[in-house]
């Protein structure tokens, strides 16, 4: 088999979980039945033998193109063989108590012999589970976790996997319906795999027809949009950074983290997306469920929570595999959860203004929790942290962290000056003015004309493109347009922007990685904000160009080997990619209120 490429895999979800299925029609990752559930299909961080479900023709010389059925999360791949073609139809139908996947097969001409394998593997890859074959279907069973898989064709157990060998014509088909459900209850009543595929087209161009895109942009921000919404895990309204984890960011390296749970930091950028895009309610229902996660002390407040809101995301290396590419260790969990990291105090109230201006909130209550907040904040922003790409090499003084604390108290002091709320805005606004003193002084250097990583620190890093857009200083401020051009010039390869130089950072990690997407979006609106638009319009494009044949976007991409890195698809990608086409409609944003 050939080395699996990150760029191989599309998507289909629930908006609860989520699978990848690659160009060979496998399966490889899938956790049942949330994003952050052990996965059930683990291959893609090692073998088939770690869990995979595999349909395709048997033939050698299948070839296959694939698409989404329009505006969906319904995936078509078209196979031709010298026999004949078929098309498989993969799909998760909306969840009504179970999770479903289901995979329909039809044939379009001649005659095409096709297999399917099945080879469960609970505990990301880790546990063989019990099977057993009765009433037409073959269910498995491991721990807390079953699974049953029904089809309308033979299926035969054989190497502790589930096969199933069968023809298809031009007019026939065949379906399968995989469904996860505890162990100790019984299996839910089967999902009728044909009658699901409509009511699931529905409901994605239904929900997808409800929003806007910005003129000359409409294909890829949908695209975008379509899988924001399979991110969003829907019960609570949080959004995952990416369903997977450990793809790495440097093949080989040990840049490997896990990203099935919510940042806050991404916050601000999804609600612009959201509300940009006419979603108001799915902006609601992320700041409620940023109010619900956050509730509590202060001094508690994390950075990143699980999909409910949970807080605890220990972190374990699961050293059964072997890796993406041979990428160790393959961690589960994720250990900055407990990291200091004081940018997200700005934004979280850069996002409660935003909702405050755009009308969908907060609360009284919301801005009690703000208060204490800002407290909090006063006693903490001059300390050193662990900044915005989470290092593990020990605290400084991260200029962005400095920046957004005083988005914290522009933000707290604009509430009670514009809209009459209760609060020392007076204070506030003196602290914000100390502290935009203090990133002023100690953050620019004068000699390269450029605000730097972290206070006396000569490294760069893309975070300061950022300065203009969140209101710190206006874009035509000669600071702001020689930063630009410095990180142009010395953290981009050919428009791609990589977010610091590791080799001038002490992050804890050895190697390298890929250029940052978000941070090339950053930089798109960076150029967009100095007057540069045409240039920001290219860059734009080069980026949207990267995307693969079904139209998503990894965290990362190295400009050398052409290849896609980091977790995927992720979400702070394609919030960047509907951001920038916003910024581009209107050459600035209506959402972001800036203070200068």
């Amino acid at each position: 088999m050939p080395a699996r490429r990150i760029e191989d895999y599309a998507l289909i979800g629930d908006t609860q979980t989520a699978a990848l299925v690659s160009t060979t029609g496998s399966i490889d990752w899938l956790c049942l039945p949330r994003f952050d559930s052990p996965a059930c299909f683990a291959a893609l961080l090692g073998t088939d033998d770690n869990g995979h479900w595999t349909l395709a023709p048997r033939a050698a010389d299948a070839r296959n193109s694939r698409h989404y059925r329009g505006d969906t999360l319904v995936l078509e791949t078209e196979w031709s063989t010298s026999t004949g073609a078929v098309k498989v139809i993969d799909f998760m139908p909306p969840r009504d108590k179970a999770p479903d996947v289901v995979r329909i097969v039809r044939g379009l001409s001649g005659r095409v012999a096709m297999r399917s394998e099945l080879r469960l593997r609970f505990d990301y890859g880790h546990v063989v589970p019990w099977v057993r074959r009765y009433d037409g279907q073959v269910v498995a069973v491991a721990g807390p976790d079953a699974v049953s898989l029904r089809s309308d064709v033979h299926q035969y157990g054989r190497d502790l996997a589930t096969y199933a060998d069968f023809e298809v014509s031009a007019g026939d088909g065949a379906w399968f319906v995989l469904t996860w459900h505890p162990s100790h209850e019984p299996a839910p009543p089967s999902t009728d795999a044909v009658g699901a595929l409509d009511p699931t087209v529905t409901y994605w161009t239904e929900w997808i027809a409800r929003g806007t895109d910005p003129d000359g942009f409409e294909h890829e921000v949908t695209r975008s949009l379509l899988t924001l919404k399979a991110l969003t895990y829907s019960p609570t309204g949080g959004l995952v950074a990416a369903p997977t984890t450990s793809l790495p960011e440097a093949l080989g390296g040990e840049r490997n983290w896990d990203y099935r749970f919510c940042w806050l930091r991404d916050a601000t950028m999804t609600l612009t997306a959201l509300l940009r895009s006419g979603f108001t309610e799915e902006a609601q229902a992320w700041r409620d469920w940023l109010l619900r996660a956050i509730a509590g002390s202060p001094a508690d407040v994390q950075i990143m929570y699980g999909v409910t809101g949970q807080r605890r995301l220990t972190e374990f290396e699961a050293g059964w595999l072997p890796g993406f590419g041979g990428s160790r260790p393959v961690r589960i969990g994720n250990a900055a959860a407990e990291q200091l990291q004081i940018d997200v105090f700005g934004e979280v109230m850069d996002v409660l203004a935003l909702a405050r201006e755009t009308h969908i909130g907060p609360s009284d209550d919301a801005w009690a929790m703000q208060r204490g907040l800002m407290r909090h904040l006063s006693g903490l922003w001059h300390q050193p942290d662990e900044g915005i790409w989470e290092v593990r090499g020990g605290r400084q003084h991260f200029t962005h962290s400095k920046v957004m604390a005083w988005v914290a108290f522009d933000r707290a002091a604009r509430a009670v000056e514009r809209f009459g709320l209760s609060g020392p805005a007076k204070q506030w606004r003196a602290t914000a003015e100390e502290i935009h003193r203090d990133v002023c002084e100690q953050a620019f250097d004068t000699d390269r004309g450029t605000f730097t990583q972290a206070y006396g620190s000569k490294a760069l890093d893309a975070s300061v493109l950022l300065i203009p857009q969140v209101g710190f200083l206006p874009p035509d401020d000669p600071r702001v347009v020689s930063t630009v051009e410095t990180v142009q010039r010395e953290l981009a390869d050919g428009g791609f922007v990589h977010r610091y130089i590791t080799d001038h950072t002490d992050d804890g990690l050895s190697g390298g990685e890929g250029a940052f997407l978000v941070c090339s979006f950053w930089l798109a609106d960076s150029l967009a904000l100095i007057g540069r638009v045409g240039e920001a319009r290219a860059l734009y494009d080069r980026l949207v160009a990267l995307r693969n044949d079904v139209g998503l976007l990894a965290e990362e991409y190295d400009p050398v080997s052409g290849r896609m890195l980091g977790n995927f698809p992720q979400a702070f990608s394609h919030l960047g990619l509907v951001n920038t086409a916003g910024h581009l409609d209107s050459h600035e944003s209506p959402l972001r209120r800036s203070a200068y």
